[in-house]
């Protein structure tokens, strides 16, 4: 056995937390996560709501891999709101839009590391090995810039603001994305029409923009700037 298959077999990963918005894609990462690396406590989220409940709940991980194209979260706001939660574990990324711009920011917002969805059991138990001895993994030929595209400062930029927005008040925008007025938002989450109101002038205000279209259309561009990079 060679000195890099000593160094994998030995490896245990006591805990760890996935969160994917296909309940079948977590369950097989659990699965391969307990066969490979002898993880025993593994939870898993279909959501960044579950999974902030699931930290809330004082489940402490190991790490945390997380697929970013969650149905509660845009660009890069779920990342930084579990690292915000959880600076010192490291946060995996996996996700199967891995195109350079994508890889670069989320390695620049402080990823231990970036695994496409279609990796093979090998590359990944390597990957998670590189990670797990404190090295940075990034898909096979991939270089980092020398300096960030603006696009990628603009996409982090949003999303950070986004993530900072409160649990209502991103329900509230995914719902202004969704086009619903204000009488609607107020009757979907059963608050006041008032409430509702002083929620959006203050996302607006945290999100630096001037009204309820304004709004939509940042989320809008974080996405496509963020899907198609």
């Amino acid at each position: 056995m060679s000195r890099a298959e000593l160094s994998v077999s030995s490896l245990s990963i006591k805990s760890a937390l996935v969160i994917d918005d296909h309940p079948l894609y977590c369950d097989a990462l659990a699965t391969t996560m307990e066969s490979i690396f002898n993880t025993r406590r593994i939870r898993t989220a279909t959501t960044l709501g579950e999974a902030l409940h699931q930290i809330r709940m004082r489940f402490s991980p190991d790490l945390v891999i997380l697929d970013l194209n969650l149905p509660d979260a845009s660009g890069l706001s779920g990342f930084l709101k579990i690292k915000e939660k959880m600076p010192d574990v490291p946060v995996i990324v996996i996700s199967a839009i891995t195109t350079e711009g994508v890889v670069h920011s989320v390695i620049s917002a402080g990823a231990a590391g970036f695994i496409p969805k279609e990796t093979g059991r090998q590359v990944f138990q390597e990957a998670m090995t590189d990670i797990w001895n404190g090295k940075t993994y990034v898909p096979p030929g991939y270089a980092m810039p020398a300096r960030p595209k603006e696009g990628d400062r603009s996409v982090e930029t949003i999303s950070r603001k986004i993530a900072h927005l409160s649990q209502q008040q991103t329900r509230i925008l995914s719902l202004i994305c969704e086009g619903m007025p204000n009488k609607l938002i107020a009757y979907e989450m059963q608050l006041a029409e008032a409430t509702v109101k002083a929620h959006i002038t203050a996302l607006l205000r945290r999100l630096g923009v001037h009204n309820r279209t304004q709004a939509a259309m940042l989320v809008r561009e974080v996405s496509i700037r963020h899907n198609l990079q």
